[in-house]
């Protein structure tokens, strides 16, 4: 079993969020291994080897410190980690030389996006159990074994964890970060859905149920653990489980991922019914924000027409519709509030309220998409 090389250094966590000057210092710091002296680890696979996927396109700024993370589980014998699989999915930069410094299987990815890329993963996989983290995330040293208790339970299909953030810095990734904490908190050991940013399966689930619908850009995480439960089986959630997250710190790259998000929500309620009016991790009053911000902008073309013809009163409409939207983001804005202290959350509702229109923009586009298509099985 190779050990590191003499000098070498790994990131160490606590159970603490990481300073701004620790996150500073982590960037300058860029440690590294010597590829010639760290050959990837063959070793005899039983039934509770573990597998760990890591999908990634162009994640040069953050692979490294995924990987300081999770290498050392390989070198600990009282680890179940028995191999760490990268698929380069298309990457331009410098990921692949990266990743060729450390002990991990790279497999080059087809560029069809990260359910494609999880897919190619899992597959070439030996464990019998498959541990999915991000290329944007670093695990907290007892991240897989926190989740590993779960498994014992031959009616639980998947597990999944929370996160922690490398980006405590920024207001827009503290705001981020902080909302989805505030609702893994209230989520139940027993959930309807996970995400795979940190989330565990039985390798013959996946084979089972096809793994990932490759079609989905986004929200594929979603879509698969309906099908695992509609197999069957039993999803979990463990909070104290997490990964470090680089959390979005770009308004613009933020709302056109939540525009993406809108998109592919839609197909997966038109294609899964019964998850429309809410799950584990969201309300029904968090799904209704995107349509009422798209029913706001209908009231303000309305009332432009009303008030051109004589009638300004129309522009009650959108003062009501808009005031609705307003109240709905006000409950988690007061809970991050009483939880965090701090004033700056209260930027928290101009986030929500904005972050409706993206995504009821993508709903109105994945809707029409949808409904356009002549063949719902080919890719979008």
């Amino acid at each position: 079993m190779p050990r590191r090389p003499q000098g070498a250094r790994c990131l160490t966590f606590t159970t603490r969020p990481f300073t701004p000057d620790q996150q500073s210092s982590l960037a300058q710091t860029q440690p590294r291994y010597e590829p010639a002296r760290l050959p990837v680890r063959l070793t005899h696979v039983n039934d509770d080897a573990v597998s760990l996927v890591i999908p990634g396109r162009n994640c040069a700024a953050t692979i490294r410190q995924c990987l300081e993370a999770v290498v050392p589980l390989l070198e600990d014998d009282t680890s179940p980690l028995s191999e760490i699989i990268f698929v380069n999915d298309g990457s331009t930069d410098e990921t692949a030389g990266i990743v060729s410094e450390y002990p991990v299987h790279c497999l080059a990815g087809t560029g069809r996006g990260p359910g494609a890329a999880r897919n190619l993963g899992w597959r070439a996989a030996k464990g019998h159990l498959v541990w999915f983290v991000d290329a944007d995330c670093v695990a907290e040293p007892d991240a897989l074994s926190l989740l590993l208790p779960h498994m014992s339970d031959p009616k639980v299909g998947g597990v999944g964890g929370s996160y922690g953030t490398m980006t405590a810095d920024n207001l827009l990734s503290c705001l981020i970060h902080e909302e989805i904490v505030e609702r893994h908190r209230v989520m139940g050991s027993r959930v309807n859905f996970l995400a795979t940013f940190n989330v565990l399966y039985r390798r013959s689930i996946l084979k089972r149920i096809g793994g990932f619908d490759e079609r989905y850009l986004k929200a594929q995480d979603a879509e698969m653990s309906f099908r695992v439960m509609d197999a069957g089986y039993e999803l979990r959630f463990e909070f104290g489980s997490r990964v470090r997250h680089y959390h979005p710190t770009r308004w613009r790259s933020y709302l056109r991922t939540q525009r993406g998000q809108g998109y592919w929500r839609v197909w997966l309620h038109l294609s899964h019914h019964g998850h429309a009016t809410g799950d584990s991790y969201s309300s029904l009053g968090d799904h209704a924000q995107p349509p009422l911000a798209m029913l706001t902008l209908l009231c303000v073309v309305v009332a432009a027409v009303f008030h051109a013809l004589g009638r300004p009163e129309a522009w009650w409409a959108v003062l009501a519709a808009a005031a609705i939207l307003a109240a709905l983001q006000w409950p988690m804005t007061l809970r991050l509030l009483r939880r965090m202290r701090q004033g700056r959350y209260l930027c928290y509702a101009a986030m929500g309220f904005l972050r409706a229109f993206w995504r009821g923009i993508g709903m109105t586009q994945g809707l029409v998409g949808y409904l356009l298509r002549k063949d719902r099985s080919e890719r979008c």
